[in-house]
């Protein structure tokens, strides 16, 4: 109730900030999720920024919504006073997650609103196939403002039903921030880059562990892959990289048995940065994939709670273990000796090799590192 009572009242003050003019050059960024210059929207602000620099930029972030801390004060009137007006005064407005209080406001004509989100494919559920009640009704209404709905492939037009929205508003453009996977010189430029900040990782293979993040964890997480074990099993030239998903990152500190060979990168600002550099991924619902598989490195499925997600958590929109592109293991004990046995196994990896390969195409229709173009040509913004 607190929240929704927030919602409205940004609502408010944007109805008021109507009294301005819509700036023609101005746009709004939702960047709840991923703030970074590699995520979706950061991509497309970069790409504006360096061919115009009249383009002007206002940035929510997550950290811009907690009402908390010595500067509680100063980031609720910014939240009430400064973001209704810049959000009121833009063309257009770009987002990579959910933005609540746009339920109950009302764009002007010919404003673009452009949901890029933050995935470029999905392995779980989500949007209004697992909302329920209140939230629900406040996400149809607030993708009810969407103008374009921006997907990778054809085999994700069921994104229209997941933001509930109509097919018109799909457009098949691919996402931002895979562009750079298309590029060899800068994707050499970023692992240089990492190398350089980080020389005491150089020659390590390092094995990045990416999990999703579940919705009844939130507040009491707990890394379930046993590190005990893990450093017990592995060759000691593997790293161990946590990246933990933003919401859970946020209130989970890594305990455990110090060791060289575990890294948490949660923090580190660049997640494809991270993809790059990564020897293989171990993950398990996480939509990381979809971007990791351009790259055609190892994956894992560390899948320890399998039937308890597909049977009383979001579930999947695919039978879980012929769709995954890798091996798929429940224990820890298990998962590092099937990732021992694929690295040993000539067979084995060809196989999964090909399996990699039908994915990608599967979930791409675009392979030449242009959907930012694209999309900015598709909104006059050039």
């Amino acid at each position: 109730m607190k929240k929704e009572i927030g919602y409205r009242l940004f609502a408010f003050m944007y109805k008021i900030c109507c009294i301005f003019p819509v700036q023609k050059e101005k746009v709004f960024c939702v960047m709840t999720h991923d703030s970074s210059e590699e995520g979706n929207v950061g991509v497309v602000k970069k790409y504006l920024e360096d061919r115009n620099s009249d383009w002007k930029f206002c940035c929510l972030k997550r950290e811009d919504t907690k009402f908390h801390g010595k500067e509680k004060w100063k980031k609720i009137f910014l939240f009430f006073i400064k973001y209704p007006y810049q959000l009121a005064t833009s063309a257009y407005v770009f987002q990579d997650n959910i933005f609540l209080p746009i339920a109950f406001l009302q764009f002007r004509k010919k404003v673009k609103v452009v949901q890029l989100w933050h995935g470029t494919g999905t392995i779980k559920k989500f949007g209004q196939d697992v909302n329920t009640g209140r939230l629900k009704e406040l996400e149809r209404l607030a993708n009810k403002s969407i103008t374009h709905l921006i997907i990778n492939s054809k085999k994700w037009d069921s994104y229209a039903r997941i933001f509930g929205v109509t097919n018109d508003k799909l457009q098949i453009l691919g996402m931002p921030r895979t562009d750079l996977f298309f590029s060899e010189d800068k994707k050499e430029e970023r692992e240089e880059q990492f190398f350089m900040e980080n020389p005491n990782l150089i020659g390590k293979k390092i094995i990045l562990y990416a999990p999703t993040f579940r919705d009844d964890q939130l507040g009491k997480q707990k890394l379930q892959l046993d590190i005990e074990t893990w450093l017990k099993m592995v060759p000691e030239d593997i790293i161990l990289g946590l990246r933990l998903h933003p919401f859970v990152a946020d209130n989970f500190q890594y305990i455990g048995k110090e060791s060289e060979r575990i890294v948490d990168f949660s923090s580190y600002n660049n997640l494809n940065t991270l993809l790059f550099i990564s020897y293989g991924l171990i993950t398990d619902y996480s939509s990381i994939v979809f971007e990791y598989i351009l790259l055609d490195k190892p994956m894992y499925f560390y899948a320890y709670d399998l039937e308890e997600f597909s049977d009383h958590g979001r579930g999947f929109y695919e039978s879980y273990e012929q769709y995954v592109p890798g091996i798929v293991a429940r224990t820890t004990e298990e998962l590092v000796r099937k990732m021992l046995e694929h690295d040993q196994n000539l067979e084995q990896r060809e196989y999964w090799k090909k399996k990699r390969k039908e994915f990608k195409e599967e979930n791409y229709c675009y392979f030449d590192g242009n959907s930012t173009k694209r999309l900015v040509k598709r909104l006059d913004m050039e």
